[in-house]
């Protein structure tokens, strides 16, 4: 089993960073393709970024595309999401996923089967 924790979510101004990190446990995900989701008040769940298992591709939804980035550490175990230029619309709960069948990155959230508990990101206007 794996688990997720996610951290640094809080609030900001539009216009500010955060970096959001997810750490994982219990086994290396260094070998699946990892990502970052998030859900808004009253909408679904939507992917924001996706690495591959070596960092060496990602996928980033149009919406976030030349502000956030994704990477990861996997000597540490770690996904990262740097937030930049941030917007009231990016307000929701951020989730990390792992692909374990996965070494591409990958858009489709069926395709991820651990997840962590979320982290709540609220960009005040």
């Amino acid at each position: 089993q794996v688990q997720l924790v996610e951290s640094g979510g809080g609030l900001v101004q539009a216009g500010g960073s955060l970096k959001l990190s997810c750490a994982a446990s219990g086994r290396t995900v260094s070998s699946y393709a990892m990502g970052w989701f998030r859900q808004a008040p009253g909408k679904v769940r939507e992917i924001v970024a996706a690495i591959s298992w070596r960092g060496g591709s990602t996928y980033y939804a149009d919406s976030v595309k030349g502000r956030f980035t994704i990477t990861r550490d996997n000597a540490e175990n770690t996904v990262y999401l740097q937030m930049n230029s941030l917007k009231p619309e990016d307000t929701a709960v951020y989730y990390c996923a792992a692909a374990y069948r996965m070494r591409a990155a990958v858009a489709d959230m069926t395709e991820y089967a651990y997840w962590g508990q979320g982290t709540q990101v609220t960009v005040s206007s």
